[in-house]
């Protein structure tokens, strides 16, 4: 059976602020003890806090290109201007909406930059400079407190090209694959399976994302019963590689 654990009494995270230890203090005083075969999912949103990932716009000078992409898009030219710091590569500017590929690869709108859940006028947060780098980081500290190594995954959430609404996906991943690779196995028809990989990683971040809601101030869920690959992938891993891209 497969239990998707809310973590409660999750504090706001400041600048510098340990969130392996919150992470554990905080299952402790639930009366969770953390295991190995858990994966604990954390919102992006308090890692940047964490890391110090936090601007403030009005501090921020917009270029003439920001400044333009603002009046044609009906936009903070500030935010553009963070925005477009962020990104590795525009591939679409229309209609207001701003969807680029960061520099780490990943395309999403406004390349990650947000101003939800984010304390103070006109703060934005933005991704994390190394999402994996961060999960193995928490994921260390996680095993340096209790002794026990779960698989971390970072999430985000990001509208998908061809489906409305949006989903939960990993952006940074530690102490599993994410793919479950079923490529060479036989169904149960007796056909030899040659393209199925599952995006478990993804999977686990969207399933997380029903115990932490949006408002509910619940941004770490440890998912607990899933026998998840082990390995020491990454969410680079998941990021199709351009000449292999059919819909751009």
């Amino acid at each position: 059976m497969i239990c998707i654990i809310g973590l409660k009494g999750i504090p706001l995270i400041k600048p510098g602020d340990d969130l392996g230890e919150i992470i554990v203090r905080a299952a402790e005083e639930q009366g969770i003890e953390i295991r190995d075969e858990d994966v604990i999912i954390i919102t992006q949103k308090i890692v940047s806090k964490a890391e110090g990932r936090v601007i403030a716009l009005k501090d921020v000078v917009p270029s003439e290109f920001a400044e333009h992409v603002a009046e044609t898009m009906h936009k903070d030219p500030r935010l553009v201007e963070v925005v477009l710091r962020e990104t590795g590569r525009i591939i679409r500017m229309k209609d207001g909406h701003l969807i680029m590929e960061t520099k780490h690869g990943f395309v999403c709108a406004n390349a990650g930059v947000d101003r939800s859940n984010v304390e103070g006028e006109d703060i934005v947060t933005l991704l994390p400079e190394d999402p994996d780098k961060s999960a193995r980081e928490i994921r260390k500290r996680i095993k340096e407190l209790t002794g026990k190594s779960p698989a971390v995954i970072i999430t985000d959430t990001w509208g998908r090209p061809w489906r409305l609404g949006h989903v939960d996906f990993a952006i940074g991943i530690a102490g599993m694959n994410p793919f479950r690779d079923y490529r060479g196995e036989v169904d149960m028809f007796g056909y030899t399976l040659r393209v199925t990989r599952m995006a478990v990683a993804d999977e686990l971040a969207s399933a997380a994302e029903l115990a932490k809601g949006k408002a509910e101030g619940i941004p770490v869920v440890i998912i607990r019963g899933y026998d998840y690959p082990k390995g020491d992938g990454g969410a680079k891993d998941l990021i199709r590689p351009i000449e292999e891209d059919l819909f751009r």
